[in-house]
């Protein structure tokens, strides 16, 4: 691993604005053109919560609190439009609903999702991101990755299980990628035991699959609705790997870098919407790592039988800071603005950064 960038040109963390909640904190969104962010958690009587702010200056302004029945684990706006912008939220009881924010006393769409929590969701085709329908995915600890239309009431567009004999998994986090045009599309799944599994959503089947031997805590390609290029995935260990999926070879699949970024569990990582080669990842030690993938000078070779195979590149770390004695959990940049990111923590705050000189790297 390169040394962190030195000098002037080197992005420094701000941290902006930090802001006290009463309750656990487990997503936290921006809200699409606007310069209004979410934060999703679980009340201490076990209750959900929602809490809608808006950023003023060097201040955070609470608009809204909606309480809901059961705690929200996860959300995303990924299948919604700009002009609605409608929040899915996955909870703890298996629920997936989708929220109008402006009326959100009852859910425009909702269907018991799974047998138990809601791990993880995402979403695309929305928002102007990705092309083909607008759809969510969701991962859960029953084991299972179901994919949603809200077109469609009840059923799931698709449902990846264990087959028979297999025993189910718990599945912590979910990720779309290649929607780039109408029929392509796939959902990357990690478990607690370090499987990542690639399901392609227009054959309907699993197209690649691969252990990186602890919990996969994070799963996101650098682009969702590009040919497919990057995956990171992060671990319960403190590693994380980035595989090129652009070339992938008949037996040993696609290329991959790790690093180790710290000794505890890495919870998430994000890219920069602006730049894919910039990514962050938030650690179990209250820390955020911002780092840069270097592409090799040929992304494929051919193997001794001619078979096409990717090539890894490096990773170089640019910042670290740490901000907190606990976890942070969820972490969203801002798709609007340049190095605008917000973040929750298990120490009941959520604080708002600025990263600067993005555009000198």
């Amino acid at each position: 691993m390169s040394a962190a960038t030195v000098g002037p040109e080197r992005p420094q963390v701000v941290s902006h604005v930090q802001q006290a909640l009463s309750y656990t904190v487990f997503d936290c969104k921006w809200v699409p053109r606007s310069a209004r962010l979410l934060c999703l958690g679980s009340a201490a009587r076990g209750t959900g919560v929602v809490q809608l702010y808006e950023l003023h200056g060097a201040r955070l302004e609470l608009l809204r609190e909606i309480e809901k029945p059961k705690p929200i684990k996860c959300g995303t706006f990924g299948a919604t439009s700009l002009q609605q912008r409608y929040l899915a939220t996955g909870d703890f009881d298996g629920n997936l609903n989708i929220w109008n924010l402006e009326a959100p006393e009852i859910p425009v769409y909702s269907v018991k999702g799974h047998k138990e929590i809601i791990n993880s969701i995402d979403g695309v085709g929305g928002l102007g991101i990705g092309e083909g329908a607008p759809e969510i995915v969701t991962g859960s600890r029953d084991g299972t990755v179901k994919v949603w239309d809200p077109r469609q009431s009840d059923t799931p567009v698709a449902n990846m299980e264990p087959v028979q004999g297999e025993s189910k998994r718990d599945c912590w986090t979910v990720a779309f990628g290649n929607a780039y045009n109408q029929e392509e599309r796939v959902v990357c799944a990690g478990y607690d035991n370090g499987d990542i599994k690639l399901f392609d959503l227009k054959t309907m089947s699993l197209r690649w699959e691969t252990n990186i031997k602890n919990g996969v805590c994070s799963v996101e390609f650098d682009r969702k609705d590009i040919n497919m290029n990057k995956l990171v995935a992060t671990s319960l260990e403190g590693k994380f790997h980035v595989f090129d999926m652009r070339t992938q070879h008949p037996t040993k699949g696609f290329a991959s870098v790790s690093e180790k970024a710290q000794k505890s569990t890495i919870w998430q990582v994000r890219h920069l919407p602006q730049n894919r080669d910039i990514f962050m990842t938030s650690g179990g030690s209250g820390s955020l790592h911002l780092w840069k993938y270097e592409y090799p000078a040929q992304r494929s070779k051919k193997d001794s039988e001619g078979c096409e195979m990717g090539v890894a590149g490096s990773v170089s770390l640019l910042q670290n800071v740490t901000l907190s004695t606990q976890p942070i959990s969820s972490l969203d940049w801002s798709p609007d603005k340049k190095g605008l990111c917000v973040c929750g923590a298990f120490d009941q705050t959520v604080r708002v950064l600025i990263v600067t000189k993005l555009n000198k790297i």
